[in-house]
């Protein structure tokens, strides 16, 4: 009996992608190689042929390591590669400026170059560190105060603690799962809502990093998904979610009630549900509001900044959101500008709708964030 090995297949797509992924890696580590071991530094023999060895050691690394899917081990070494080698190239561009700067003043190499690279590599170190601090802490509370004019005086002052981008993951932050959740109960809120990104993987995976979520102590618990949901059985994060206590509003919404007045709370699928395959899901704005008045203010869940546009076209007053992670490591949040329409805090897009973007509790990929620090927001919203 014979064997048939199915290769896969050679498409202009995936050539185009893997020349694509050369390339970047290639700029990523070669620039700053280039920084810190310039050959107009004239270090001593052996350190540039080293330091090249060492580079191309851990570009190759990191790309292949990428490719091993299913283990963390694999995806906490490459992630922080990736993290390393993006801080690395940003500083290294920065410091050219001054390199060019010394260069018209007059400074000569070696002494140039390699007063630049030792600053290089000190700002590379605590850049690092710093980053990796603020990513491993323990979100930061904002506080916010959102007015929404058609709030009824009864809710007036009603407290939400907007929790997102948990992003549990290869490296196992039960403790710091623990320690989010204390400090969303000392808010005592009236509302919790977790915006989706819950984690990376499936629920069974993370368990352990996301049981802390059921101690949440709050009158209400809402819960949406995310994209990352809908690479690891979103239904899965649905049911564990609603086991823990949580209220998913999967294209669906619930109505808070105080002195005869009504609060809208509605949420819907993640946009990549729509593609995800995941039957049952969709991102549905109209059937998550439907059988609301039209007198009824509507907080709106959607896990994406970019959802804005429905939002105003459907009235709804103030939509919460993510995602973005205020570009987590600076200047990427140049590039996250790009595909969303606001990055981080309060924005206003019409006479009625206001949407409020976290920078979310967590991170993605790489274990850091550069200028963009995590943050548990407080909402308190006004009447008018």
């Amino acid at each position: 009996m014979t064997t048939t090995v199915t290769r896969p297949r050679i498409t202009v797509r995936r050539v185009v992608f893997t020349l694509v992924l050369l390339t970047v890696t290639t700029l990523l580590f070669w620039v700053p190689f280039e920084g810190l071991f310039a050959s107009s530094a004239e270090w001593p023999d052996p350190v540039r042929p080293i330091a090249a060895v060492v580079f191309t050691a851990a570009a190759v690394s990191m790309i292949v390591l990428f490719t091993r899917r299913n283990s963390d081990r694999a995806a906490r070494i490459s992630q922080f590669l990736l993290g390393f080698v993006w801080i690395a190239f940003v500083w290294t561009l920065i410091t050219d400026v001054l390199r060019l700067a010394l260069a018209l003043g007059g400074v000569e190499n070696p002494f140039r170059s390699r007063l630049i690279a030792v600053l290089l590599a000190g700002i590379i170190v605590t850049v690092t560190i710093y980053g990796v601090y603020e990513a491993m802490r323990v979100p930061r509370i904002k506080r916010q105060d959102v007015t929404i004019p058609r709030l009824d005086p009864a809710f007036d002052g009603l407290t939400v603690a907007v929790i997102t981008d948990t992003h549990y993951g290869a490296i196992n932050r039960a403790k710091w799962s623990r320690g989010m959740v204390d400090a969303v109960n000392g808010l005592n809120a009236d509302v919790a809502v977790h915006v989706g990104d819950i984690a990376d993987g499936t629920a069974e995976q993370r368990l352990e990093q996301a049981i802390p979520l059921g101690d949440v102590n709050t009158p209400h618990r809402f819960y949406i998904t995310g994209n990352h949901e809908y690479y690891s059985n979103a239904q899965g994060w649905i049911d564990l979610m609603t086991r823990l206590g949580w209220k998913a509003l999967h294209n669906e919404h619930v109505a808070l009630e105080r002195d005869g007045a009504r609060l809208v709370f509605a949420g819907i699928d993640d946009i990549t549900a729509d593609h995800s395959g995941e039957p049952g899901h969709a991102a549905d704005l109209a059937l998550a509001l439907r059988g609301t008045s039209g007198s009824d203010p509507v907080v709106l869940l959607a896990h994406q900044p970019s959802e804005i546009r429905k939002a105003v076209e459907a009235g709804v007053d103030l939509q919460l959101s993510g995602h973005t992670h205020g570009g987590q490591i600076w200047p990427f949040h140049y590039l996250v500008r790009l595909q969303q329409p606001v990055v981080a805090g309060l924005s206003r897009h019409s006479d009625r709708t206001q949407l409020y973007t976290s920078r979310g509790a967590g991170f993605w990929g790489p274990p850091m964030r550069v200028f963009a620090p995590s943050e548990i927001t407080l909402l308190t919203l006004r009447a008018s």
